[in-house]
C-alpha cells in the first residue's frame, strides 16, 4: 500500500494502475453495502430505479456521491490527474455467489465519447475481491498502446456491448487486483483489464468511480453531464449534475434519465445493436 503520493503516482504511470489503497474501514465497507442492499431490495419490482445502479448512481443515491468525494480516494487521484477533479459517472459492478458473469480483455477509453486519456477509475470494494470471486486483472504498462475493440453483446459479460480486445492477451502477464472490503484499486482508462467469473459463495461488489480532469471535453458527439467532487471547474465542458437529495428521490430519478440518455449515446456509438 503506497501513502507517499509520489510514489503513488510514479508507479500509476509505469504501471497504469496502483493497488491496493485503503479508503475506509472494514466495518464502513460493510455499512454502505448493507445501504446498498436495502436498496436493491426496495427496488427490486422497479426495472428503472434498478437500472440506476449500474450507471450514475452517484446522481440519484446520496451515500454513493458522499464516497465519491472520500478524501482518501480523491487525494491519491489528485496525485495522478490534479486538484479539479470531475466525476463522469459511478456505477456497481456486482457479481453474484457462484455467478457466470464476467468481464472481458477491454481498455474503458476506447468507448467513452472523450477526447482526451485523463482519467483515472477508482475501483472500491464492498465485498471481498479474490482470484475465487473474480477480480478484476490488469496487465502492466498495457496502457500506454490502444488497440482495436470487437462486440460480442455476451449476455454473462456484464459490459455495455460484451466488448473485448481484438488482440489476444497473453494471461501469464496478468495481475491479479485482490482487495479486502474497504480497499480500493485506481486503474488508466486505457489498461487492459478483465475479470473471471464469480465461483465463491459471497456477492463481489464493486462501485467504479470514473473521474476525469475538469478540462476534459467530449469528442464531439453528444453532450456529457459530469459531478464536480473537488477543486473547480473553470472549462465548462460538462454539463454539471447536482448532489442528490437522498435515495432515488423523484427529482433525482428525472435528472438521472436525462444524464443516462447522454452517455447511452457515447456509449453505443458505432454499435449494430443496444
Amino acid at each position: 500500500m503506497l501513502d507517499n503520493l509520489d510514489a503513488l503516482a510514479q508507479s500509476y504511470a509505469r504501471d497504469g494502475y496502483v493497488f491496493p489503497n485503503r479508503a475506509i474501514s472494514a466495518e464502513q465497507a460493510a455499512d454502505y453495502r448493507a445501504r446498498l442492499e436495502a436498496v436493491e431490495a426496495a427496488v427490486k419490482d422497479d426495472p428503472a430505479r434498478r437500472k440506476t445502479l449500474r450507471r450514475y448512481a452517484n446522481v440519484v443515491l446520496d451515500f454513493v456521491d458522499e464516497i465519491t468525494r472520500l478524501p482518501a480516494i480523491t487525494d491519491r487521484v489528485a496525485a495522478v490527474l490534479g486538484e479539479d477533479l470531475l466525476v463522469l459517472d459511478a456505477s456497481f459492478f456486482i457479481k453474484e455467489a457462484q455467478s457466470p458473469n464476467y468481464v472481458t480483455w477491454h481498455q474503458d477509453l476506447h468507448y467513452w465519447g472523450l477526447d482526451g486519456e485523463e482519467e483515472v477509475t477508482a475501483w472500491l470494494a464492498l465485498s471481498p475481491a479474490t482470484c475465487k470471486s473474480g477480480c478484476m486483472r490488469f496487465v502492466p504498462g498495457s496502457h500506454r498502446q490502444t488497440v482495436d475493440h470487437r462486440d460480442t453483446f455476451d449476455e454473462e459479460n456484464l459490459l455495455t456491448r460484451g466488448q473485448e480486445l481484438a488482440v489476444e492477451v497473453d494471461e501469464r502477464d496478468a495481475v491479479d487486483v485482490e482487495l479486502a472490503p474497504g480497499e480500493f484499486s485506481l486503474h488508466h482508462g486505457r489498461v487492459f483489464h478483465a475479470s473471471d467469473p464469480n465461483s465463491s459463495d459471497d456477492r463481489r461488489i464493486g462501485l467504479a468511480i470514473r473521474y476525469i480532469v475538469a478540462s476534459m471535453k467530449t469528442d464531439g458527439g453528444a453532450p456529457m453531464t459530469a459531478m464536480l467532487v473537488r477543486g473547480q471547474d473553470r472549462h465548462g465542458n460538462f454539463t454539471l449534475a447536482e448532489p442528490p437529495e437522498g435515495v432515488m428521490t423523484d427529482r433525482d430519478m428525472a435528472r438521472y434519465e436525462a444524464i443516462a440518455g447522454q452517455r447511452t449515446s457515447a456509449m453505443f456509438k458505432g454499435a449494430e445493436r443496444s
